[in-house]
């Protein structure tokens, strides 16, 4: 339970239906915010708050030294690198579905649940790689609401992790959501939803960066060569960024139209453009290995027809897919090649605009998550 009005009504619909529910809260970073406050506290008093209106007990975990060797060291050096990660993707992996699961069981419970917007149905299709791969049946398939629906952030979750998970909200719309809660008289009924990276809270992203990672100022130029300005350190912009450039008074452009192109960091140059941003649309990029949720793999780990993968002879096809290459934006249609090693190389049939390394490129057939991989190359 996070302290939102999502976990807290996920666990009434639970106790409803008859479960013997349990809160766990966890606390995954300890740093107090600019305030002088640890950025869980006011959620972890909503839990108990929530947990006493719906009478069910509450329990809290630290799993601080988990989430950052698991995910806050990966994103300090995805930063590093240049490029943008997302840490809340591995935390689901790394914490949520893993250490968080293994301290529900030592509790003894027989599922784990959360608020999340996604749905998890038995594949009746494929009973032969079920038999063989037993966790295999499992597919996860796009919310009802399409608006809020958190597929995506799950596509690093190994299908063996979704055995035993509950996601009650699949089937509701948040509004829905939102209405139970204030039936409930809930405290939590229209507290805001979390935004951004969940350990930063409320504060400057790029003060909390730079007590990590030393900004190392250089030059901002255009695409033809001309300095234009000056940037405080190439990690804290990413591909697209119009706002917060500090470029201004340059004769014969606008001023408010200047957006990152590339970062070139072996001269620590960030290299913006002037207009539309033309240069940013993307028509194809490849991935790093899929991580694949379901059953699109046998027991020995050679990839199936299933989905027109391979062809008879086992040359990987180019399969008519969707995808996903941030959160917010909707589907793109696109050509799929999976290869061998299950990396993938992806041709949009219709261009995406900043197609960004280090960002999740996450695949659906349909209403089917397929999973996803780390974007290396666009």
């Amino acid at each position: 339970m996070s302290g939102g009005v999502d976990s807290a009504v996920a666990a009434k619909i639970l106790k409803d239906e008859g479960f013997n529910v349990i809160g766990l809260f966890m606390n995954n970073w300890e740093e107090k915010d600019e305030r002088g406050e640890c950025t869980s506290t006011q959620d972890w008093k909503d839990v108990q708050t929530i947990c006493q209106k719906i009478d069910i007990p509450c329990y809290s975990v630290n799993f601080a030294k988990e989430y950052f060797d698991g995910v806050f060291k990966h994103f300090l050096s995805e930063y590093k690198a240049g490029r943008t990660p997302n840490p809340d993707v591995l935390c689901n992996r790394e914490i949520k579905f893993n250490e968080f699961a293994k301290y529900a069981k030592k509790l003894g419970g027989d599922y784990i649940a959360t608020g999340h917007y996604a749905r998890l149905e038995e594949d009746t299709e494929n009973l032969g790689a079920a038999i063989c791969c037993p966790h295999n049946n499992i597919i996860l398939k796009k919310a009802l609401d399409d608006n809020k629906c958190q597929t995506y952030f799950l596509n690093q979750v190994k299908t063996e992790q979704f055995k035993n998970v509950l996601f009650p909200l699949g089937y509701l719309k948040k509004p829905d959501v939102r209405e139970i809660a204030k039936s409930l008289k809930l405290s939590v009924a229209e507290k805001k939803d979390s935004t951004g990276i969940c350990f930063i809270g409320e504060r400057n992203f790029r003060d909390f960066l730079k007590t990590y990672l030393p900004a190392q100022p250089g030059k901002i130029i255009d695409t033809n060569g001309r300095e234009v300005g000056q940037h405080e350190g190439l990690m804290y912009y990413t591909l697209g960024q119009r706002k917060g450039l500090g470029i201004g008074g340059i004769k014969g452009e606008e001023n408010n139209r200047w957006f990152v192109v590339k970062k070139d960091l072996e001269n620590n140059t960030l290299i913006v453009s002037n207009g539309e941003g033309e240069e940013l649309l993307s028509t194809s990029f490849k991935t790093n290995i899929l991580n694949v949720i379901g059953d699109l793999q046998d027991a020995k780990g050679s990839i199936l027809c299933k989905l027109g993968v391979v062809d008879a002879a086992g040359v990987p096809n180019h399969i008519p897919l969707s995808v996903k290459t941030r959160y917010r934006e909707k589907d793109i249609p696109a050509l799929v090649k999976i290869n061998q090693d299950l990396s993938a190389e992806v041709n949009l049939l219709t261009p995406a605009r900043a197609v960004t390394q280090g960002q999740y490129a996450v695949f659906y057939d349909k209403e089917r998550c397929l999973g996803g991989g780390v974007i290396i190359e666009n």
